[in-house]
């Protein structure tokens, strides 16, 4: 057993728990005859060996954030927002909507009216949740759950049979968004190898800036924590559990809507049929465990998962091996991070040493609670 602070174990266990998760998927390939130092080899190459694959992860990691920042919202106060899925697809088909609808609006316009739709509507879905939640005592993993369903086949629904046909090439796929309503950059996607990034990168830089100041620096981040802490404690303490529930789903919605606004004006560029939910909820959720739900944490973590992701289509190509040993690293990771506890039981807090003198003293209390008393070595009465 290792002694070491609070801090230094808080970086030790997801260090240590993206190193066993190598090292399963390492065990994985050695048992069917495949070479894992050129595996991971292959990976690192694809995704960081040049500026095409290094945009790509990071447009790639961009989504990821804003999904691990609602995770982690909903976490600090106590929920576990299952439902990031449907709020970034309604967020990702609402802003697509928008963009075609107005393709002559103003960029200035435009963009900035279609991002806060995408916004507002994944806000929107994630504070059903909240209002059950806080008025009906309802268990927020089923209702999120259930509600993913809902907003995929009312999304299909809309697309295909209300979205009017001159902003769809087909009942599958809408059009593509004029530059009026894209998030594409010429200039950032020819400066990475003509990849696909975008400038959701710089609103994902700013939502971590926000989501930071929220949590550390308002009376909002306070009674959120607060109330995941000890919803009764706080409630004593004369905070609104009811308010800090509805408003901790709104922003965990509101982040989540901006990760699909990022994958559909920025990736994708339009909205085509789902028929699942889509990735980028439950990888953010990963993201945000395995980020500690931190700020930091979060953006280093969207970059080591999508440095798998398209490091992982690397491995496939280059090495041949299958891109299903991605996914078994992937969820060996979140694994090992999942019982953290275990790997933390590897390192002990130091203590701290005060070496207080031994001191005798008389404590005045006002005979409230008896006659003055003395405090002996490390204040023992």
């Amino acid at each position: 057993m290792f002694k070491v602070n609070a801090e230094t174990k808080k970086i030790l266990v997801p260090l240590i728990s993206i190193v066993a998760g190598f090292l399963v998927g390492a065990v994985i390939m050695l048992l069917w005859s495949y070479n894992p130092i050129l595996a991971y080899t292959s990976m690192f190459s694809s995704a960081l060996g040049n500026m095409n694959g290094l945009g790509e992860t990071i447009r790639e990691a961009t989504p990821l954030i804003f999904t691990a920042i609602g995770f982690s919202i909903a976490s600090s106060a106590g929920f576990f927002n299952i439902g990031l899925s449907g709020q970034a697809q309604g967020g990702w088909l609402a802003a697509i909507w928008i963009a075609l609808a107005n393709p002559h609006m103003p960029k200035y316009i435009l963009l900035p009216y279609a991002i806060i739709v995408g916004t507002l509507v994944g806000a929107a879905i994630a504070g059903i949740a909240g209002v059950l939640r806080a008025y009906f005592g309802t268990n927020e993993v089923i209702v999120t759950i259930m509600v993913n369903y809902i907003v995929l086949y009312s999304c299909q629904y809309l697309m295909q049979n209300v979205m009017s046909d001159r902003l769809r090439v087909s009942t599958d796929a809408t059009k593509t968004v004029t530059d009026n309503g894209s998030l594409r950059l010429d200039w950032l996607s020819n400066m990475f190898g003509g990849s696909r990034i975008n400038a959701g990168i710089f609103l994902a830089l700013i939502a971590l800036v926000v989501f930071w100041f929220i949590m550390k620096k308002t009376v909002t981040g306070f009674e959120i924590k607060a109330v995941g802490l000890n919803p009764f404690a706080s409630r004593y303490a004369g905070m609104s559990a009811k308010k800090n529930i509805i408003v901790s789903m709104l922003l965990s919605g509101a982040f989540a809507g901006l990760g699909g606004v990022v994958q559909g004006l920025g990736t994708y560029q339009n909205y085509f049929t789902q028929t699942t939910s889509v990735d980028i909820g439950f990888d953010g959720m990963s993201v945000s465990l395995l980020g500690g739900g931190t700020a930091l944490g979060i953006l280093l973590a969207a970059l080591l998962f999508s440095i798998l992701k398209i490091g992982g289509l690397g491995m496939q190509t280059l090495a041949g091996i299958p891109y299903e040993i991605v996914s078994i690293v992937i969820a060996a990771i979140i694994f090992f991070v999942a019982i953290n506890y275990v790997i933390g039981l590897l390192f002990e807090k130091k203590k701290k040493n005060y070496n207080q003198p031994e001191t005798i003293a008389k404590v005045s209390n006002n005979s409230v609670d008896g006659p003055a008393v003395k405090v002996g070595k490390g204040g023992e009465v």
